[in-house]
């Protein structure tokens, strides 16, 4: 009896905390992402890559489906996500001896317009960037599907800890 006393006391303390990290407010069931849009191209030496938009919207979406409870819908969610890529660039990082470059840096920049319908304290606008270095005698297409795995790994990943984990 003492033992299932404090079982149920342990897991009663856990709230609205989950094994992710994330702690979701009372009354919220539902999450959005609304379609990010590439803008990458209007900010100078930025390029506009075909799909990047669409793989970046669904890796939020996947990402917070895997780590919530939240259902995904289209319209009147709880929690609503929704932006621009901003950034999209390779820049030369290091120099050899004959001053060409030892190695490049894809960076990828994305604006975050956060809502928060049950506790609009919570609401905000940021930014959020990470790059993906290769080696310069390599394409950009060469390393696009590593790059691409990792930018959104660690862009999505700081998105939820901002939103959810609140960390």
């Amino acid at each position: 009896f003492l033992m299932g006393l404090l079982c149920l006391f342990l897991l009663a303390g856990c709230g609205i905390y989950s094994f992710t990290g994330a702690s979701i407010p009372p009354g919220t069931n539902s999450f959005q992402v609304n379609y990010f849009v590439n803008v990458a191209g209007n900010k100078p030496g930025s390029t506009v890559e075909p799909g990047l938009d669409r793989d970046f919207t669904v890796a939020l979406q996947d990402l917070i489906l895997n780590l919530t409870n939240l259902d995904l819908v289209t319209a009147d969610g709880d929690l609503i996500y929704e932006g621009d890529i901003t950034e999209y660039s390779v820049t030369p990082m290091s120099a050899t001896a004959e001053n060409t470059a030892a190695q490049n840096r894809l960076k990828m920049t994305v604006f975050l317009t956060f809502t928060n319908t049950k506790r609009e304290e919570d609401n905000f606008k940021k930014s959020f960037s990470f790059f993906y270095d290769f080696p310069a005698d390599k394409q950009v297409y060469d390393v696009i599907d590593s790059a691409h795995k990792e930018l959104f790994e660690r862009i999505t990943q700081d998105i939820f800890n901002e939103t959810l984990a609140k960390w």
